[in-house]
């Protein structure tokens, strides 16, 4: 794989593996709806989508104030479980510490909540630019990415995407840069073959020139 000016990173499911955190936060919203009893292995296909599309295809019935609440309750329960369960995945430092150029993350957490997850772990250091959605439209649409480029003085040919979901194939393809999708996370490889990635890997060390 040839070496890239800019690597651009989602990080659920491609740094972090945070689904049990995060699956677990969902199901603690959910306690008091009729999907109170959803497993654990049926949430983590939505790792990475935004709560609000999230919680409209599980509850379409609720109203727009229901859907909110259940919002301000993953919000409240996912940031106070500390991360517990979370991990990094085998090979991500030692890929980001060894890879020339500059780095960003394009993620749909916000960009605070992507720093704070980013310091605990130890890898907020190897990054020049933290990016998350803030304000502005999710992937698929491609607006975070577009920011960090923004950020980095960037422009879509320098830059590879690496990301696990079929949403962060969908948004690097928008977006116009080169697109990395990742056999280990959360998202089925037969759905991002659909994008044609540029590359996969099977462990982020495979970046490495």
């Amino acid at each position: 794989m040839p070496p890239f000016p800019v690597y651009i990173f989602d990080v659920d499911g491609t740094l972090l593996d945070s689904a049990e955190d995060i699956c677990a936060a969902i199901l603690d919203a959910l306690a008091a709806t009729p999907c109170r009893s959803l497993r654990m292995a049926d949430l983590k296909r939505y790792v990475g989508v935004h709560l609000l599309d999230m919680f409209r295809e599980l509850l379409p019935d609720y109203t727009d104030a229901q859907h909110e609440e259940l919002i301000r309750c993953y919000r409240t329960v996912y940031p106070a479980r500390g991360h517990q369960a979370t991990r990094v995945y085998p090979g991500v430092r030692e890929a980001l510490e060894a890879l020339g150029g500059r780095k960003s993350t394009a993620t749909t957490k916000a960009s605070t909540a992507a720093q704070a997850i980013l310091e605990q772990f130890g890898l907020v250091r190897y990054f020049d630019h933290v990016q998350g959605t803030d304000g502005f439209p999710y992937k698929p649409a491609p607006d975070v990415i577009h920011a960090a480029l923004k950020a980095l003085g960037a422009r879509p040919d320098d830059c590879l995407y690496v990301g696990d979901s079929p949403a962060d194939m969908d948004a690097g393809r928008r977006a116009g840069v080169k697109i990395c999708a990742v056999r280990y996370g959360y998202g089925d490889p037969e759905e991002l073959a659909r994008w044609q990635p540029d590359y996969w890997v099977s462990d982020l060390r495979e970046l490495i020139s």
